[in-house]
């Protein structure tokens, strides 16, 4: 009896043969959330143009929306600040209100506010009381 023996060809893979997940930076992010963003219903035609799946573009909307997104592109932690020396607020005249415009705020038993017209007739001002706060 012959030995004879059938070897089937073995294909060996190592890590630098598999593709690697895209790396995306934080301008490609934004850019791609951003052409998203632009017209409407734009987010799964724009995620098949860039080979994304829906739900990653979500999150990076969500991060977007939230700061997250692009904080280090965009912002550096601080915000310009200026100050200038004028008049203590003070020292500003303002107009005189007219009557017509005063008003009265009068906090009722059960809790809530009226705020009516200082000229209003204390007739109407009974009536709506009687109304609003019976007791």
């Amino acid at each position: 009896m012959s030995c004879a023996t059938v070897l089937s060809p073995i294909e060996i893979l190592s890590a630098d043969d598999v593709g690697r997940r895209r790396h995306w930076s934080d301008e490609d992010k934004l850019r791609v959330v951003e052409e998203s963003l632009r017209g409407y219903r734009q987010g799964s035609a724009t995620a098949r143009r860039y080979g994304i799946s829906r739900s990653l573009l979500s999150i990076w909307r969500r991060e977007y929306r939230g700061g997250a997104l692009g904080a280090s592109v965009t912002s550096s932690g601080f915000v310009p600040l200026a100050v200038e020396s004028s008049e203590p607020a003070s020292k500003v005249e303002r107009p005189a209100r007219r009557s017509d415009d005063m008003r009265i705020e009068i906090t009722l038993t059960n809790g809530r506010r009226m705020t009516i017209p200082a000229s209003l007739a204390p007739s109407r001002l009974a009536a709506l009381l009687s109304v609003v706060d019976p007791g």
